[in-house]
């Protein structure tokens, strides 16, 4: 259907139509959300980092209006691994009064092609996209909200509408602000509102902040700053696996790194309900240290670890040496902060969920993955007498 039979409204792309970003970029094509904000980004100027932080995990458009055809105009940048199949295209989930109503994609856009092996990112630009949400949306008025693919970086350009548009009222709902690796991210969920912690925070009735972040849940201080500053209720914060598939630190500087990081985070949430939660289930590395390493051989992307389990006598970090240390930490800390909680991965994805659904690549959940731990952190974290329970209150 052409544009040219309808009257369009273009509404500015403005910070109070973005939900989940930690800060907005004015670009040369319109508006980038980032998941960390600008002085955070300079003290890191890590490839890696940079990508998963600019990936809107979380981060959605939400108005109120009573238009029956939705238009957005983005620039996505898509991912390509040399040596892999081609990635599908990133997927925006369209939510009408909190339903799901629609998914597309915006095809082209900028490519970044990453070799693995090598470590090196190439970057090409590429033409603006335009979804378009027309079917069956209801001509009355209606809270919208457009989530932005979860591991693909979407410049904002342009929102086109048939009816005015207005920002969504926030329905005094709480602030879930949560922490954590690739898993957290989302790695190979369906689509944006199906990643765990978005399941989690549609479940539980929060407003989600995602800070997972693809390869950089690394106990860095920027992103503790960037929690201590950032004004939540809830907070999770889920870590380990990264620690161990960078091979990054040993026992002796984690432990204090940990201190330091939930030190920060309590600068700002001195008795917000806190939780850490420590790595799910990752056969590969349960006690075998990393360095992690990409194995191509068969043509799909896989992982391994390359290190030594003899090593942990060194202060390697595996898996089961973090979990023992993290369950350590909070308890001792727990002692004066009554407000901190643990837990235990594996109760989100253990041994017995591995041999139903495994790691396709022996690192990342599959969709069905995510569903599950979503559901079972909503039940563990949400549930009455659980940490994020009502009776718990909001922290400042």
């Amino acid at each position: 259907m052409s544009t040219e039979q309808h009257t369009w409204i273009t509404t500015p792309l403005t910070p109070d139509l973005v939900r989940g970003a930690l800060d907005l970029e004015r670009t040369a094509h319109g508006l980038l959300p980032h998941r960390l904000p600008a002085r955070a980004r300079a003290q890191c100027t890590d490839d890696q980092l940079a990508m998963a932080e600019s990936q809107p995990s979380g981060v959605r458009l939400a108005f109120r209006t009573r238009a029956t055809i939705i238009e957005l105009e983005t620039l996505p940048t898509k991912r390509e691994y040399v040596g892999v199949p081609a990635r599908p295209d990133g997927v925006y989930d369209l939510l009408v009064d909190g339903q799901l109503a629609g998914q597309q994609s915006v095809f082209g856009g900028a490519t970044l092609t990453i070799d693995m092996a090598a470590g090196t990112f190439e970057h090409r630009p590429g033409p603006t996209g335009t979804l378009r949400f027309a079917a069956d949306l209801p001509d009355r008025v209606k809270d919208v909200e457009i989530w932005l693919p979860h591991t693909e970086t979407t410049e904002l350009v342009a929102l086109r509408t048939d009816a005015p548009v207005e920002p969504a009222p926030t329905r005094g709902r709480k602030v879930w602000l949560h922490h954590g690796s690739s898993i957290s991210h989302g790695s190979n969920a369906a689509s944006p509102t199906t990643t765990w912690p978005a399941l989690a925070a549609s479940l539980g009735g929060v407003e989600l902040i995602n800070l997972g972040l693809g390869g950089g849940a690394l106990l860095d201080p920027f992103t503790a700053r960037a929690m201590r500053d950032t004004p939540a209720d809830l907070l999770s914060i889920k870590m380990g696996i990264n620690l161990v598939n960078a091979d990054l630190m040993r026992l002796r500087a984690f432990t204090p790194a940990v201190h330091g990081f939930l030190d920060t985070v309590r600068g700002g949430h001195p008795t917000t309900p806190l939780l850490v939660v420590s790595p799910i289930l990752c056969p590969v590395h349960e006690d075998t240290p990393g360095p992690c390493a990409p194995d191509l051989s068969t043509g799909q992307l896989r992982f391994r670890a390359t290190g030594d389990p003899a090593d942990r006598a060194m202060g390697k970090l595996t898996l089961n040496v973090i979990r023992d240390e993290l369950a350590r930490i909070v308890a001792q800390r727990a002692a004066e902060d009554p407000n901190l909680f643990y837990l235990d991965g594996r109760e989100l994805y253990g041994e017995a969920d591995f041999a139903e659904l495994p790691l396709p690549d022996a690192l990342h959940p599959d969709a069905a993955t995510h569903r599950r731990i979503g559901e079972r952190f909503a039940e563990l974290a949400f549930a009455d007498g659980r940490p994020f329970a009502e009776r718990n209150g909001a922290g400042a």
